[in-house]
């Protein structure tokens, strides 16, 4: 059974994920202070999520200038995602989906192989979808140029 995108102008799903910082991340708690980009991500140690996480660090400085928290979700455990993190010195911090939570909430979790699609979606302050975008496949992924236009028509 596919499990449904958030459509947009809808309202975000909520969670909390345990992320790399060691705090957990509660979407909700978000409202009202950042907008958010969550980034859903196939799986850690992978090429193409490897060179797509490492251009959110190269390109760190513009998403903050834009009020908006980039927030790359995998299924991986989080010992995984902070090793990962400090392998590729990426600025961003990660979240766990490890029981799928949000994979599912979100309609990204792919059943056959159990870990998430690549998939965006933006959320303004007041915890409203605004733009998403699922790929058709998980090798291919948007340029952060893409986004940053998406993000400019909040």
């Amino acid at each position: 059974m596919a499990l449904a995108v958030p459509e947009v102008g809808s309202p975000a799903p909520d969670f909390t994920l345990d992320t790399t910082s060691g705090t957990p991340f509660t979407l909700s708690a978000q409202q009202g202070k950042h907008n958010v980009l969550l980034a859903f991500f196939p799986l850690a140690f992978t090429s193409t999520c490897t060179a797509e996480m490492c251009a959110f660090t190269d390109d760190y400085a513009a998403f903050q200038a834009k009020d908006v928290t980039v927030l790359p979700i995998s299924v991986d455990a989080v010992p995984s995602l902070k090793e990962y993190k400090a392998k590729y010195h990426m600025a961003v911090d990660l979240a766990s989906d490890f029981k799928r939570v949000a994979s599912k909430a979100y309609g990204t979790l792919m059943e056959h192989t159990f870990f998430s699609t690549r998939a965006y979606f933006l959320i303004d302050k007041q915890g409203i979808v605004r733009w998403a975008h699922v790929e058709a496949s998980p090798g291919h992924r948007r340029e952060n140029a893409e986004i940053l236009a998406e993000i400019a028509k909040l």
